[in-house]
């Protein structure tokens, strides 16, 4: 696979390589990631698509430091947004959707905000990067998984070979905590 300095090179080059090669590295990723928000592989398939086309358009001028989180966080974004819309008539299932739900216990915002903005907006970068910095290896992993990943409790549990009561227990404990952390900074939502 090629390093993702020449993937990017091959952007600012404007050589359509670039799609390929960032499809055969990041396509099974990008997609799990959309899979795991809107639970529809075709959705997922689309969404890959749209953020290969907003990969183009976005480098140049921007020029990631690391391509797999640009790639990640486009994909999660054009997701959110495509739940929000798929759901607007009325509030549905899927993991993104819970995942949110548990949240709201640390994030408490009268004004209603859009779902991708009660995760984005939550709470300022250094923040929780300190706060995850403070969990476990284990916990962290856990976290991430459930609230960036949106991946199941179930799919969590298997991952790290853990009881669903278990991973259930620390990202109830790992909310705690970060409602502390948001407290204690001063973050008011």
């Amino acid at each position: 696979m090629m390093e993702d300095g020449k993937i990017i090179e091959l952007y600012f080059e404007r050589d359509e390589r670039a799609l390929a090669e960032t499809s055969d590295k990041y396509g099974n990723y990008c997609r799990s990631i959309a899979r795991n928000i809107m639970n529809d592989d075709e959705a997922a398939k689309e969404c890959f698509n749209d953020t290969l086309f907003r990969t183009w358009n976005a480098i140049p001028p921007q020029k990631p430091n690391c391509l797999s989180s640009f790639l990640g966080k486009i994909t999660r974004n054009l997701s959110l947004t495509r739940l929000r819309a798929d759901n607007a008539a009325k509030r549905g299932g899927g993991e993104a959707v819970a995942a949110i739900d548990e949240l709201e216990e640390c994030v408490t915002d009268n004004t209603q905000k859009k779902e991708e903005q009660i995760v984005d907006d939550m709470v300022i970068r250094e923040v929780i990067n300190r706060f995850l910095a403070g969990l476990s290896e284990q916990n962290r992993r856990i976290f991430v998984r459930r609230y960036w990943y949106f991946s199941s409790v179930k799919d969590i549990a298997t991952i790290y070979d853990l009881s669903e009561g278990s991973v259930m227990t620390s990202l109830s404990r790992s909310r705690a905590k970060l409602k502390e952390a948001l407290e204690k900074a001063g973050v008011v939502l």
